[in-house]
This record gives C-alpha cells, sequence and structure tokens, in this order.
C-alpha cells in the first residue's frame, strides 16, 4: 500500500524523536508510507528539505500558515501523480482536511481523516458559562466547524481516537457519517524517574499539563483553588505548559491574590517525571479527544480530578477511578480538591483504580502501527 499523510507535526523533521520513530513503524506497516508537512524554521538545514529513510519519506513545505497551505495542497496533488499514491490521510478534518479533499478530487486516490478533537462538542465554538469566567474560544474554530461539516461527509474513511469523539460524529452527521474505527493515541507505559518539583511551601501540590489555550479553562482551577485558599492556604498548582493564555493566567492568578500559589513552569520536557512529585493531577478542560495526561497520571499513581471529557467514561469510571466535574464549573473543582486534601484513603484508592483501568486498555491497543495500516486498507477496500 502507498500511503500519503498530510499533517504539521515540526518534530518529525528532528531525528529520533517520538513522532519521526512513531512514522518509521507506521511505514514498516503500511508499506510506503509519504509525509507532508511544514519544517520548522530553525530545523536543521539538511532536514528542512526532506527526510528519506527506507520506506519513508517526509516532504518538508514552508511559508506562513496560509501559503503553508497552498504549497501542502501542491506538493500533495503531485506526490499522488508521481508516486501513485492510493489513499491520503489527514491527521484533522479542518485545514489539512480541505487540503486532502481537494488533492484527491478528479483521483482514484482514497480519503482517510483521522479526528482527534471533539468539535462536534458544544464548547467547541462556547465562549460563556453561568457557573465560571467567560473564557472566549477562538473565531477560527467557527470556521474550522464549517469546514470538518463539508470534508467529513466526502472521506472515505474516519478514525477516531476515542468513543466520545465517534459518538458526537454519529449525532452530528448520521447517515452521511463514514464508517467511523477508534484507534486511541499511543501511550507508552515506561515511566521516568520521579524529579522534585521547584522550591515550594504547598503541603498539597496540584498538577496540570498542557497547551495554555482556552480550552484548557486553567481559569477554573485558579478560581477552584481562590475558593478553598482562607480554609487550605497550604494548597498550591503547578502549571507546566505553554501557550496564548499564559499572560491572561497569570492576571488571573495575581488578581485572586495566588502569586504564590500557582507557579507557572513554562513547556517541560520531564513533565512526567515532576508529576510523580505532586500530590494530585487536576484538568478542568473544556472538551478533549483523547486525554493522553490522564493515562499518564495515572500510571505514575496520581489521584485525579478532571472533566467530563475525552476518555472519561470510556476508560475511567467516575467517582471509582477519577473525581468527575462538569466542564466550566470551578465550584465542584473546589469540592473535590477539598475531598483529596482531607481523604488520604480516598487519594489512595483513586489512584490504584486508575491505574489498573490504564494497564488493561494500554494492553487492549497494543500494535498501533499495524492497526492504523488495517484501517487504510479497510478503507481502499470499502471503497
Amino acid at each position: 500500500m502507498r500511503a500519503l499523510f498530510i499533517g504539521s507535526d515540526p518534530s518529525l523533521f528532528t531525528p529520533e524523536s517520538p513522532a519521526r520513530l512513531r512514522m518509521q513503524e507506521y511505514a514498516a506497516a503500511i508499506g510506503t508510507l509519504f509525509i507532508i508537512s511544514p519544517a520548522p524554521r530553525d530545523a536543521d538545514a539538511m532536514y528542512a528539505r526532506g527526510v528519506q529513510e527506507g520506506n519513508l519519506t517526509i516532504i518538508s513545505v514552508k511559508g506562513g500558515k496560509l501559503l503553508a497551505l497552498f504549497w501542502l495542497m501542491r506538493c500533495a496533488k503531485r506526490c499522488i501523480r508521481e508516486q501513485g499514491i492510493e489513499i491520503v490521510s489527514a491527521q484533522d478534518p479542518f485545514e489539512h482536511g480541505y487540503v486532502a479533499l481537494r488533492a484527491v478530487r478528479g483521483t482514484e486516490t482514497k480519503l482517510h481523516i483521522q479526528v482527534h478533537t471533539d468539535f462536534a462538542s458544544p464548547w467547541f465554538t462556547r465562549s460563556a458559562v453561568m457557573r465560571a469566567a467567560k473564557v472566549p474560544m477562538p473565531l477560527l474554530n467557527a470556521v474550522r466547524l464549517r469546514i470538518a461539516d463539508a470534508v467529513i461527509p466526502r472521506a472515505d474513511g474516519i478514525r477516531a481516537v476515542s468513543e466520545r469523539i465517534q459518538s458526537s460524529l454519529v449525532a452530528r452527521y448520521g447517515d452521511t457519517l463514514p464508517p467511523v474505527s477508534v484507534i486511541p493515541i499511543a501511550t507508552s507505559p515506561t515511566l521516568p524517574q520521579a524529579l522534585p518539583l521547584p522550591p515550594h511551601t504547598f503541603a498539597f501540590a496540584l498538577m496540570t499539563v498542557g497547551r495554555l489555550e482556552p480550552e484548557k479553562r486553567i481559569e477554573d482551577i485558579i478560581d477552584a483553588i481562590a475558593r478553598i485558599h482562607r480554609t487550605y492556604p497550604s494548597v498550591g498548582l503547578f502549571v507546566v505548559g505553554e501557550g496564548r493564555s499564559r499572560a491572561a493566567l497569570e492576571r488571573r492568578a495575581r488578581a485572586l491574590g495566588l502569586t504564590d500559589h500557582v507557579v507557572f513552569l513554562g513547556w517541560r520536557t520531564d513533565a512526567l517525571a515532576l508529576m510523580r512529585s505532586a500530590q494530585a493531577y487536576i484538568q478542568a478542560s473544556a472538551y478533549e479527544g483523547y486525554g493522553r495526561t490522564l493515562l499518564e497520571a495515572a500510571l505514575v499513581r496520581l489521584p485525579i480530578i478532571t472533566t467530563d471529557v475525552g476518555i472519561v467514561g470510556e476508560v475511567f469510571t467516575g467517582y471509582e477511578d477519577v473525581l468527575v466535574a462538569p466542564p466550566g464549573d470551578p465550584a465542584a473543582l473546589a469540592v473535590h480538591i477539598q475531598s483529596l486534601v482531607e481523604d488520604v484513603q480516598a487519594r489512595s484508592m483513586l489512584a490504584m483504580h486508575a491505574e489498573q483501568k490504564v494497564q488493561a486498555h494500554l494492553a487492549s491497543v497494543l500494535d498501533q502501527p499495524a492497526r492504523i495500516a488495517n484501517e487504510l486498507q479497510e478503507t481502499m477496500n470499502r471503497a
């Protein structure tokens, strides 16, 4: 099988990166794999021109966001024509899905779409909620929703990373939805040695990890800590990640008098090692496609507080494995934080149950490259 992936993962151009190693495994399972992706501006000159390793070829394009999409489309059309591509898989149903749709038009090449984001969730475009701070969602999300509505029904096959996404797609598209397979995101069970957290005075340290973007609603975690601060002044939060919302989040922490209780660590490659030194993990996302950090938190035996998103309900059972709150409800998050602070036994039981669920889940989704290759082949056979 000769397949083409269209996406934008700059780490593909870094030798020995997890993404590069993963694509090498995919190429071995698929047969021949081409990938088109924008190269990072600071990429080594040799790798910025592209990569050829056995049956894996990575083709780079340059330019800003809009110009890069033009070159992605042009390069994809040429690759389909010159390399005899049988199936094109886009990493999302938005910009890359549109590029893939245009590239296969007028050819016999099949279209496969990967869905990693629960864009059919009402929270994808929702900015305000009665119980919490207003967090404006990017206008681009509304545009992306329209693009997905044009791309999804025209695909020959869909890969969703969770059952939640599969269900939301069925609810949105009904009979126009192509066949959907659920193939989770690969997660390594290998754990690093614990690293101590930066110096702090917290008796109970919470941690959250992820991009500092509106959909993560980290404002709600900060508000939850503010609600219990008088009663539990020794509770603190470490925030690992970078993004457009960082400055606003820092201002919010200052405004609530929590400058010394909310510590921003920036992006860290050793986040999982740091996580092992925290007392609990907390996530307040408005929506998630999967939620790999929840799996990682469970693997390091941390009790978890999370909103009802991603793999909650699929891998984790609320109040058996994790404490669950609705999105946009800092009061509920505060109650759960208080519960974990006060109940050592609950922390231990939740962490133990969550780890067992994750170990069973990972055992059931082994050999992801082979599953991806089979999904592409089945899409071609159905079409």
